[in-house]
């Protein structure tokens, strides 16, 4: 049985996680292959909202199983908190959450260095969520890291402490101190540690092995975006682990000719959180206007998100990159009263117009070229059918399929899992 996966196609928070939640029904196991506690998916239904940070975004569905991949990194304190916040929907997590013993976990200390490296930097930042993310995929790669699996060894708090020690020394060596009281976070920390080995810890890539072999239906979701892959992101203002495609295969234990539908999430516009190059931003009326309709405030953050018009460009480079079958639009409603709709196609640099991602666009001129389509003034929220979509909205719509050559099967008019358009 083949496995699709679900990922986003621009800077992360495309919607990715009401996504899963509306396709979740259609599948046996949802399986989340990398980041950590720096994403948020929200899902909204029956009047509530829910921002899931590394629990997959099936759990609300009664049937399938939810599996924190190997590529994921775990910060327990986190974690926990994500489980209580769900204990009032009766959730048997013994059954419905299992988590890789080959998952690395975030120590306090990483977050103390993610701190300090970021102050370090100054007007040069990054913009990174500070949530540890960094310093533990770099412990990860470099054979230093502790895995869910070590805490169930009898001396894995020897090992916690001579990589904290270490982590100690490296915080002494940044000019920018940070201030912390290490005990006063291992108390939370240990206390998390053993409550975690109550969960179904599993190795997961035989468990999903398995799963194939009889026939499970399987959905691998990634979380933030394509743009913010350590490999073809925007470097060096991207993500620690591989937020592409092939995330799905280190990250799960996928082959590559398991794959087969690769649904690519992006929205009717363009957002950014933090820092970093942004070709098509909008510091006019139109980007706050965007901001303030579509509620752009990070989900694990609460910053505020840059916005601007879609680019196809990046857009198309990041469908080839992830070998995309399916595209799934968010957010059409929110540009609903524009009279233009902007749409960058190409960008003019000082050697000439190109319509491919260069290189670097951090350092180099880029000014975005535009072509404009008719807006609509019809408010998207309520429709329930896409017959009932005003005119423009379909040529849009069309005009965007015929540029990215890729069909746009689901259309979201809104953040309830009801506002979802298949087409």
């Amino acid at each position: 049985m083949a496995v699709d996966l679900l990922l986003g196609l621009q800077w992360g928070d495309e919607g990715k996680g009401k996504i899963v939640d509306v396709l979740t029904s259609s599948y046996d196991i949802i399986a989340r292959f990398q980041g950590g506690p720096n994403a948020g998916h929200t899902l909204e239904f029956e009047g509530n909202k829910h921002v899931l940070h590394t629990i997959p975004s099936g759990i609300f569905h009664p049937k399938a199983v939810n599996l924190i991949g190997n590529g994921v990194v775990i910060d327990p304190t986190v974690f926990m908190k994500e489980i209580e916040a769900l204990e009032p929907y009766n959730i048997d997590f013994n059954k419905k959450l299992l988590i890789s013993k080959k998952a690395h976990l975030i120590l306090p200390t990483h977050r103390l260095l993610d701190a300090a490296s970021e102050a370090s930097k100054g007007k040069a930042k990054i913009g990174s969520t500070l949530k540890g993310i960094g310093p533990t995929y770099m412990d990860k790669t470099g054979r230093n890291g502790i895995r869910v699996g070590d805490i169930m060894a009898v001396d894995w708090e020897d090992k916690y402490k001579r990589l904290t020690k270490k982590h100690i020394g490296m915080l002494k060596s940044y000019k920018t101190s940070v201030e912390f009281d290490l005990e006063d976070l291992e108390i939370n920390f240990f206390k998390s540690i053993k409550a975690l080995k109550k969960f179904e810890l599993v190795d997961s890539e035989q468990y999903l092995i398995e799963a194939q072999k009889k026939g499970s239906k399987i959905l691998a979701e990634g979380a933030q975006g394509s743009l913010l892959d350590i490999d073809f992101g925007t470097y060096p203002f991207v993500t620690s682990s591989t937020t592409t495609a092939a995330g799905a295969c280190t990250g799960l234990g996928v082959a590559p000719n398991k794959i087969k539908e690769v649904f690519g999430i992006f929205k009717a516009y363009v957002t950014r959180v933090g820092s970093g190059p942004f070709p098509t931003e909008l510091f006019d009326s139109n980007g706050k206007t965007m901001a303030e309709i579509g509620n752009e405030f990070g989900s694990t953050t609460g910053r505020a998100r840059r916005c601007g018009w879609i680019d196809l460009v990046a857009l198309k480079y990041c469908i080839h990159i992830n070998g995309v079958t399916q595209l799934m639009m968010m957010k059409g409603d929110v540009l609903s009263g524009f009279d233009k709709i902007k749409v960058c196609t190409a960008y003019q640099t000082e050697s000439g117009e190109i319509d491919y991602l260069p290189y670097d666009i951090a350092s180099q001129y880029i000014k975005p070229v535009y072509e404009e389509l008719p807006g609509w003034h019809k408010d998207l929220t309520g429709i329930t059918d896409l017959n009932e979509f005003p005119e423009n909205f379909n040529n849009f719509i069309a005009y965007l399929e015929e540029a990215l050559k890729t069909p746009i099967k689901i259309v979201s008019v809104g953040p309830d899992r009801k506002q979802t358009i298949f087409r």
